[in-house]
């Protein structure tokens, strides 16, 4: 099947394109809404303004629409952006949020796409530790959740991180794969990448109980 990929850069989306394509699924395009309010509730906006590369680093063709960032411009924009692709079914990255996959899933029915989601429901600590045995390199580059502090920022995942990461979801109530917005992840390399990324110029901006890691440049190396 020839399917469009709803594509962040972050480890949910590209760790479910992954396993569309070793399902033999054909993903021939990355589809990203880029929303003005980076408190959408439907699109992940951090680092957006280096799809490009991280396209490039996939040797995917990259499809980039703009939003207001409400939810309705959001999923009009998401709507334009798929009307036209020459595709049979869509790659959405959700794993337990509702929302977001009803109006994803709306917008494909309407369009009379399929929306796949291999992730979906799946149990959330395997679903990470299957993440990192297939070779994704992650990085955090958000946090905004009571435990994860400034350290956070920039850090690797491994499975010392996961352990972290499961105490803190005993203790603190937090999701343990971040998707209520604990926080965000940045994917630096895979086996689908042709070239790794690495960040350069990075700064770690924290204030209170959350932070960013904005990067200047985000550079192609070979492999």
């Amino acid at each position: 099947m020839r399917l469009a990929c709803l594509f962040s850069g972050g480890k949910d989306s590209t760790y479910a394109m992954y396993l569309m394509e070793q399902s033999g699924h054909e993903v021939v395009c990355l589809v990203t809404v880029m929303p003005a309010d980076p408190h959408s509730w439907v699109f992940h906006t951090l680092n957006l303004e280096h799809l490009p590369e991280m396209a490039e680093a996939l040797g995917k063709d990259l499809i980039a629409v703009s939003s207001s960032g409400e939810e309705s411009g959001d999923l009009l924009a998401l709507k334009e952006a798929l009307e036209d692709l020459q595709v049979e079914g869509v790659v959405a990255g959700a794993i337990a949020s509702d929302y977001q996959w009803d109006r994803i899933n709306g917008v494909c029915e309407e369009l009379g796409l399929r929306t796949l989601s291999p992730l979906w429901r799946k149990d959330q600590r395997m679903l990470m530790e299957d993440m990192l045995s297939s070779g994704m390199k992650v990085m955090v580059v958000g946090v905004s959740s009571e435990g994860l502090g400034e350290d956070w920022l920039g850090r690797i995942m491994d499975h010392d991180a996961l352990d972290e990461l499961a105490a803190l979801a005993e203790d603190k109530g937090l999701n343990i794969s971040g998707e209520g917005g604990e926080y965000e992840t940045l994917v630096l390399d895979s086996p689908m990448h042709n070239m790794r990324l690495e960040p350069s110029r990075v700064q770690m901006r924290y204030h209170r109980d959350s932070g960013e890691v904005h990067i200047d440049r985000l550079l192609l190396i070979p492999k």
